[in-house]
């Protein structure tokens, strides 16, 4: 697996990835068809909805969202409606979710693609990212989830379950520990099913791979993780010693 994640290189293509990563892949995708989180933001194609959850999304936890996201979709079911309120109404209308900055973001994106790109969103990532906060998770989750782009989107949980897994070394954050994670993520996208694919590792990291506490015993793919094996390896030999 190193020879997937050891260069600045995204890795290799899919077909040529080891059989370890294949079954991984397979595993957490049949996980995700039966387990898979029921959010109302999820199964949308209309880009502008993609955005503004993956926007409120940010920072915060999916049990606030659930209660926003529907309430300023129905004050501002477009793009075009949303270019065209004031920076008061909007703020308003954000009130109790925090960090504003998204809010001004997402407004401004809004303007920028009315004014610029005849109110159609950008379909690839790099032109996704070009618009006021829109960083390379989210044009990474818009390109996916509502245009079916093979591209990754490595959030704060997909970044850990990818760590743990293929047990990378380095530090957090370090920017090539980041390098290494996204090219990855993005030898793992299986085409055609990069919505799929990038949700099951959002949802597994959420549930069973946790930042504190996780749940190995009952992950569904703790046989594939590295991590996870290392962790039943310990517990035996303690065991053991008792």
């Amino acid at each position: 697996m190193a020879s997937i994640v050891a260069g600045e290189r995204v890795g290799p293509k899919p077909g040529r990835l080891p059989p370890v990563a294949l079954v991984f892949r397979r595993r957490l995708l049949a996980w995700y068809a039966r387990h898979r989180r029921r959010l109302p933001w999820r199964g949308a194609r209309d880009p502008y909805a993609v955005l503004v959850s993956e926007t409120m999304l940010q920072q915060t936890q999916v049990a606030r969202v659930l209660e926003f996201y529907p309430r300023f979709l129905a004050r501002y079911p477009t793009l075009e409606d949303l270019a065209a309120a004031s920076a008061d109404a909007v703020r308003e209308s954000w009130e109790g979710l925090g960090y504003y900055a998204r809010a001004r973001n997402l407004h401004a994106a809004a303007r920028e693609v009315m004014r610029r790109l005849s109110g159609r969103l950008p379909r690839r990532p790099e032109e996704l990212r070009a618009l006021p906060g829109i960083g390379r998770y989210t044009a990474g989750a818009v390109a996916s989830l509502a245009y079916g782009a093979d591209v990754p989107a490595v959030d704060t949980n997909a970044a850990r379950v990818l760590a743990r897994v293929f047990a990378l070394r380095g530090r957090k954050k370090s920017a090539r520990r980041e390098r290494r994670v996204w090219a990855l993520a993005a030898a793992l996208v299986p085409r055609g099913r990069a919505a799929d694919w990038n949700q099951a590792l959002m949802d597994l990291g959420a549930t069973y791979c946790t930042a504190r506490r996780p749940r190995c015993h009952d992950c569904p793919v703790c046989r594939r993780c590295a991590t996870g094996r290392m962790r039943a390896d310990r517990e035996k030999e303690t065991s053991r010693r008792r």
